[in-house]
């Protein structure tokens, strides 16, 4: 095996001839690992697992010589993995040497006999060709350079058409969920630009809540609801005129007015079981388990607080980025009716959250940030949370 290029985990990674047999025997894929080869690590594949391990098949990585694998995972090379919201590594990429199909696994060493494929891309280059896309819409650049500055329904349904196109050509319009998924929500964080108007985070186009919710589920508070505490004007200003969904998903807001501090919610909890500035903490309503969602009446900061193990968290950067995030869950929910996006549930919860990263990157941010903070952040954790209902809790 050999790798050109300047730094460890960006050089090209190539074979000879010699060390494909007897693995790979399918000319085109012989082709491209001895010509072009792969990238060590990029920002949704990941190969560096060929420089330390070579090529080796499925049955060689268990240990298992096919007694309880599959007939058809036991030769399957195992080539790379998909890479995590935070760095590591989740599925394992098969390639097959015969066929230079692509396809993915979960690892199961205790029970090789509960592993299985899911189709991933008919080819190496058309895998590469699709990650290459994924990450320029990500970027903006490349063949999505004119989405640069562009916002709204208008930019994610172009963006959507554009990448949604060019994976059915690649695939003969029968693309796996893991792309499919990419088509339909990587490109929602085009949905609101950099705030300049509103002085938060995003500015939203104009009735994107009402759109996605229905104006009648949406909440719009006076002054009068508003606690002496909330000085941020941008936040009341949203309140206000924007407004938030009554209900989704996880939370639901407070709708008798007006708006408590959190002291004044826990009127019956001890003081010191609150947070030190509860005063200036407004409850604007509550997510599952016992979580009251706040938002700082100085800074417009959103957060929870968890009563039962009397820990405040970073939910989102301000109210706009919470506006935004449960349009995300909504639009999410609605987009599953035609695209079946939870018949890949694990990939759909890691396609929300690096959306909702690029909207909102604290909301994903594991690093601590407040006194007692685990690191632990809401979205992305009920995001993953299939066995708890995930987006239809």
């Amino acid at each position: 095996m050999g790798t050109t290029g300047t730094a460890a985990g960006t050089a090209v990674i190539t074979f000879t001839e010699a060390e494909l047999d007897p693995y790979v025997t399918h000319a085109p894929t012989r082709r491209w690992l001895t010509g072009p080869g792969l990238p060590g690590v990029g920002a949704l594949l990941t190969f560096d697992t060929l420089r330390v391990a070579g090529l080796r098949t499925v049955a060689d990585s268990t240990g298992d010589p096919g007694h309880g694998l599959a007939e058809d995972l036991r030769d399957q090379l195992v080539i790379g993995g998909l890479v995590g919201i935070d760095g590591p590594e989740t599925e394992s990429v098969l390639l097959d040497g015969a066929t230079g199909e692509i396809t993915t696994t979960y690892f199961f060493h205790d029970r090789p006999d509960l592993m299985d494929r899911r189709p991933l891309a008919p080819s190496l280059q058309t895998l590469l060709s699709f990650a290459t896309a994924a990450d320029e819409l990500a970027a903006l650049r490349g063949q999505f350079a004119a989405y640069a500055g562009r916002y709204g329904p208008e930019a994610v349904a172009d963006a959507t058409a554009q990448l949604l196109a060019l994976y059915e050509s690649g695939t003969d319009g029968k693309v796996p969920p893991f792309w499919r998924l990419a088509a339909v929500i990587r490109p929602l964080a085009l949905i609101a630009g950099p705030g300049t108007r509103s002085g938060l985070a995003l500015d939203l186009p104009p009735r994107l809540l009402d759109d996605e919710f229905g104006s009648r589920r949406i909440v719009r508070f006076e002054d009068v609801d508003f606690p002496t505490a909330l000085t941020h004007e941008p936040t009341r200003r949203f309140l206000r005129e924007v407004g938030l969904p009554e209900e989704c998903a996880w939370f639901t807001l407070d709708t008798d007015a007006p708006l408590p501090t959190l002291t004044e919610h826990g009127a019956d909890t001890p003081e010191a079981a609150l947070p030190a500035d509860a005063a200036h903490l407004i409850r604007l309503g509550h997510l599952v388990e016992d979580t009251s969602l706040v938002v700082d009446g100085t800074t417009g900061a959103v957060l929870t607080w968890s009563g039962t193990d009397a820990r405040l968290r970073p939910l989102n950067a301000d109210i706009s980025t919470l506006a935004v995030t449960l349009w995300l869950i909504q639009h999410a929910k609605s987009l599953d009716t035609d695209h079946d996006l939870t018949e890949a549930y694990d990939q759909l919860a890691a396609t929300l959250t690096r959306t909702l990263a690029v909207l909102d990157p604290l909301s994903c941010d594991r690093t601590p940030a407040l006194p007692g903070d685990d690191g632990w952040r809401y979205w992305p954790g009920v995001f993953e949370d299939e066995a708890g209902g995930g987006l239809y809790a």
